[in-house]
C-alpha cells in the first residue's frame, strides 16, 4: 500500500511466536509510539539488515535506499511511521497508514475513508516468541480505535509467513482473502471496530495497556 518499496515489507514481519497467553514478558509489557525522524534512520538501517527482519524485506537495504523511501515517509501526510519503545527502550518499527490514497498502485478499490492499515517489526531476534508482537499490534490497534472515524484496521503479511499471521490472528485480526499486491502475494486481514469491541478483545486490550 505505502509510497516506499521499504515500506511495504514489515507488513510481511510480525515477529512473534505463539507460546500461550501467560507468557510473563507479554503480560508485562506496555509499548509506546513516537514519530519516525530523519535522526532515526541509522538505527532503523541497522534493524532492517537483521536477518529474522531482512527475511521479510528486500533487503539487505543500503543506507541511501532507506534515506529515501523512509525519509520520504517521515514527510508523507498519510504515512506515519513510529519507532516502538518498552521500558524506554526502543524495540521495534511500526506504521500506520490510511489506506484510500496512501499510494496510487495500492488498495486502488478503497472506498471507506475510515480503514486504516498497519506494519511492523520487533528488532531483537532474541525478543522472539515472547508474545510480544502480538501485544504490540494489539495496543497499536487499540490508539487507532480511540479515534471515532476508525471503522476497520487491516494488514497483509505473505500468506507463507505463518508465524505473522498466528501473531495477527492473536491480536484480534480475521482473514479475509489471498491478492496480489505490488509486492507480490499477501493475506489481507481485518479487524473491524464491532469486532474489536467484543467483550473479549476489549478485556485484552485493556490488560495491555494497564
Amino acid at each position: 500500500m505505502e509510497a516506499s518499496r521499504a515500506a511495504r515489507r514489515p507488513s510481511r514481519a510480525c515477529h512473534g511466536r505463539r507460546k500461550g497467553a501467560n507468557n510473563p514478558a507479554q503480560m508485562r509489557a506496555v509499548f509506546s509510539f513516537r514519530p519516525l525522524t530523519h535522526a532515526d534512520l541509522p538505527l532503523l538501517h541497522d534493524w532492517l539488515n537483521r536477518p529474522h527482519v531482512a527475511e521479510w524485506w528486500e533487503g539487505p537495504l543500503s543506507f541511501e535506499e532507506v534515506e529515501q523511501s523512509m525519509g520520504r515517509d517521515i514527510d508523507a501526510p498519510l504515512i506515519h511511521p513510529m519507532l516502538v519503545y518498552l521500558d524506554g527502550v526502543p524495540v521495534a518499527f511500526a506504521q500506520w497508514y490510511q489506506v484510500m490514497g496512501a499510494d496510487p498502485e495500492w488498495w486502488t478499490e478503497e472506498t471507506d475513508p475510515g480503514a486504516r492499515g498497519i506494519d511492523q517489526f520487533l528488532a531483537n531476534a532474541e525478543q522472539l516468541g515472547q508474545g510480544l508482537g502480538s501485544t504490540m499490534v494489539r495496543q497499536l490497534v487499540t490508539e487507532l480505535f480511540s479515534d471515532p472515524n476508525v471503522t476497520k484496521v487491516q494488514t497483509d503479511p505473505a500468506p507463507s509467513n505463518a508465524r505473522a499471521i498466528r501473531a495477527y490472528e492473536k491480536a484480534g485480526f480475521r482473514r479475509e482473502r489471498e491478492l496480489i499486491t505490488p509486492d507480490g502475494p499477501a493475506l489481507l486481514m481485518l479487524i473491524r471496530r464491532a469486532d474489536f469491541e467484543q467483550p473479549s478483545l476489549a478485556v485484552a486490550s485493556r490488560a495491555d495497556s494497564e
